[in-house]
């Protein structure tokens, strides 16, 4: 499964690269603004930045509803860097824009998907990414890890090559299950990340050592 990070941080980005783990990064209008990137011309250049720390896909967010000003920002991002994957919303328009850039031979990730018939919609557009929502699902009772499975039947069943976008991934267990269930990739902070290295064993096992370790040389 592929690692994503979902932020506009740079530091974030950094760490997460650093690693050596990081396929990717996904961000959003409101990612940018909680850093601070408002305008258009800052946000342009803060996409190159980030493509400047990865090595892999970043997804670039519309900001249009309608389909030609989704076609015409989706070409200025596209031209921005190699790695940059238009990101498009669920709607009629955002279908009929993936199939455009799908001709074109230009990445795209249909974003805002919430069900198993979406899924199929962008998968037919040609949509590189599909991202159904886990953790928004989620706060509404619904079980958001079950329409991940359901998407995953269906484009095995077809041979759909799109690509499951485990989005609004909260914490560990759901980087996790997504794996479980087959999710392609996998979105989400720096946080939900890094909690997959915690466990009180590893910590007490280590202590152990370095005691052990350190009696030793003493």
């Amino acid at each position: 499964m592929k690692f994503f990070i979902d932020t506009a941080n740079l530091n974030d980005i950094r760490e997460a690269q650093g690693l050596g783990i990081l396929d990717g990064v996904t961000t959003n209008p409101s990612l940018m603004a909680k850093e601070g990137i408002t305008g258009t011309d800052n946000i342009l250049k803060h996409y190159v930045d980030i493509c400047n720390i990865v090595e892999g896909d970043v997804s670039a967010e519309v900001n249009a509803t309608d389909y030609e000003g989704m076609v015409r920002e989706g070409e200025q991002l596209a031209d921005l860097h190699p790695q940059i994957v238009v990101k498009l919303p669920m709607t009629k328009d955002g279908v009929r824009a993936c199939k455009y850039f799908s001709d074109k031979g230009i990445k795209t990730n249909v974003t805002l998907v919430f069900s198993a018939g979406q899924a199929i919609l962008a998968a037919k557009a040609g949509a590189t990414y599909v991202s159904p929502f886990v953790g928004r699902l989620d706060d509404i009772s619904t079980d958001g890890l079950n329409l991940i499975q359901e998407i995953r039947e269906i484009y095995d069943n077809y041979g759909y090559e799109t690509e499951i976008l485990a989005a609004s991934v909260r914490h560990t267990m759901h980087i996790v299950n997504c794996a479980k269930i087959g999710a392609d990739v996998m979105t989400g902070p720096l946080s939900a990340i890094l909690g997959l290295l915690k466990h009180p064993l590893t910590d007490i096992g280590l202590a152990q050592f370095i005691a052990d370790y350190q009696k030793g040389n003493q």
